[in-house]
């Protein structure tokens, strides 16, 4: 919640109460913020175009709140589903989030993205790490066409400053699916057996008709090139690493799109290590399930 949740809801129950000095004083008092609340669900006006379709406003209200859909597919899933008098389109939903006098419950902290990203401060150029492997542009053309199954992104998404748990991130290009593993910590060596673990689920032919390429960057959970390439079952690859150019997150947009989601449960200071992997599996499986425009 909010600082401004926190401020509003202190507001909504301020009253005067007297003490045994027979002076009135202002506290906070729950029922006092519940009334307020019951009274402004029953006579509140939504206004403009939503007018006063409650139905509607519960719907978005709930489907971002606690669906943690974007407007987006909001917009959509309304399109398509009968019952609602009132069609609204991405822009109008995101106005009346930032209005914050529509909804009762929903606020642009519930947004995946608040508002405009503040420039940073010009920092000094770090060293480029040099790459284990093939650079992304040696990478097959069809893999940038997106039009050929079996081609992925791979990235990790990192625990807070005192965490060592992380999750490793696949996203199938074509497709979108995503693989999620959590790892015990960042390190080469775990990478490679998660791809291990992969590989002897999948079965070593399979692998290497469903992994055909990973893209990844140039961190260093990545160095062992070789781990990852080659099979632990047999002799020869079983896919094909390719690095993105330093500081070039855009060369893997598809998965930096999906870590944005995933941060949605599990925010920037998560400690991985105490998290589950039925937890990272729901995520995964709510991911796979995400409406997605770009797939139609």
């Amino acid at each position: 919640m909010s600082r401004a949740s926190i401020y509003n809801e202190i507001h909504r129950g301020m009253t005067l109460q007297m003490t045994p000095e027979y002076e009135f004083v202002k506290v906070y008092c729950a029922d006092t913020a519940e009334r307020w609340y019951q009274a402004h669900l029953a006579v509140r006006g939504i206004g403009l175009k939503l007018g006063n379709d409650f139905a509607a406003a519960n719907y978005i209200e709930r489907m971002i709140v606690e669906k943690r859909c974007s407007p987006a597919v909001v917009a959509a899933k309304m399109q398509e589903e009968r019952g609602f008098s009132t069609r609204l389109c991405v822009n109008t939903i995101y106005n009346y989030i930032y209005r914050e006098d529509v909804f009762l419950k929903l606020k642009k902290e519930h947004l995946r993205y608040k508002g405009r990203r503040r420039n940073r401060r010009p920092s000094h150029p770090k060293a480029a790490r040099a790459s284990a492997g093939d650079s992304i542009e040696k990478r097959p053309p069809e893999v940038k066409e997106r039009k050929t199954f079996g081609h992925w992104e791979m990235d990790t998404v990192v625990s807070g400053k005192d965490g060592r748990g992380t999750l490793l991130v696949l996203t199938e290009r074509t497709t979108r699916y995503e693989i999620i593993v959590l790892l015990p910590d960042r390190t080469a060596s775990s990478v490679v057996k998660a791809l291990d673990v992969l590989e002897k689920k999948y079965g070593r032919r399979k692998f290497r008709r469903t992994f055909k390429t990973t893209t990844c960057d140039n961190g260093s959970e990545f160095a062992d090139c070789q781990g990852m390439e080659h099979t632990r079952y047999g002799r020869g690859p079983r896919t094909k690493i390719y690095y993105c150019h330093p500081y070039s997150a855009y060369e893997r947009g598809s998965n930096e799109n999906a870590n944005g989601l995933i941060r949605r449960f599990f925010p920037k200071g998560t400690d991985f290590s105490k998290v589950t992997k039925k937890a990272v599996r729901q995520v995964q499986d709510w991911m796979n399930q995400y409406p997605r425009k770009i797939l139609g």
